[in-house]
């Protein structure tokens, strides 16, 4: 994460301002499917993105990692650099029975992090930090191409949404110390200054969405 980040005291990500009511429901969707599914998704710093989605009824587990380049290179350090072409990413999976695929693209687009802000997010700056959905089927690439069409065709953002949509070609699973690292350093400067803000929306605009253990956490904790 980038070293300003770490001394800021709040949430750089203007998006992030954007309320819920603003956001509609997923006009298309994936039809519900018997058994685990999965969605890998960038959004800058996975730190904060998995913490947002382990909150989420319906999720049953979430890993941080890296895609979008090869394995040689999947590593922390590596990534850093901007040179590998990864992405920070956390592979989502989740009981479409609980939770739809769309309604995972809608949290991701309103709170995991801003679709508007190119190769970055705040003071994270680089392509691992990009706004991406990577697909592993035609369909999941048809339904997030379909709700960002419709978030852009509503005006949500007073930007366009930059997210692009990238072919899963592998997941690279992270390095264990970053695995669930907000809930594991929750007064850590960085999880304090991104991550609860976006734990703080998540409970203030989806309180109907959360695991039961999530509805009455300090949401500053990102527990």
């Amino acid at each position: 994460m980038n070293a300003e980040v770490i001394m800021t005291t709040s949430c750089s990500i203007p998006g992030l301002n954007v309320p819920r009511s603003r956001f509609p429901d997923p006009e298309q969707d994936l039809p519900a499917a018997e058994g685990e599914q999965r969605v890998v998704l960038a959004g800058g710093c996975f730190w904060c993105v998995e913490a947002v989605f382990l909150a989420m009824d319906g999720v049953t587990s979430v890993e941080s990692g890296y895609a979008g380049g090869h394995a040689s290179s999947a590593n922390y350090e590596a990534v850093c650099s901007g040179t590998t072409g990864h992405a920070e990413v956390v592979d989502v999976h989740y009981d479409p029975a609980r939770v739809s695929f769309g309604e995972l693209l809608k949290v991701f687009f309103s709170v995991a992090h801003d679709p508007t802000q190119l190769n970055r997010q705040g003071n994270d700056r680089g392509t691992q930090y990009r706004s991406a959905v990577f697909y592993e089927t035609a369909e999941q690439r048809r339904v997030a191409e379909a709700y960002i069409h419709q978030l852009n065709q509503a005006g949500v953002y007073p930007d366009p949404i930059v997210t692009t949509l990238e072919p899963l070609e592998a997941f690279y699973p992270a390095e264990e110390y970053h695995q669930n690292f907000a809930a594991r350093n929750p007064y850590q400067p960085y999880i304090m200054a991104v991550a609860a803000p976006k734990m703080e929306k998540l409970v203030d605009s989806y309180p109907d969405r959360l695991k039961p253990e999530f509805t009455d956490n300090d949401t500053g904790s990102t527990a």
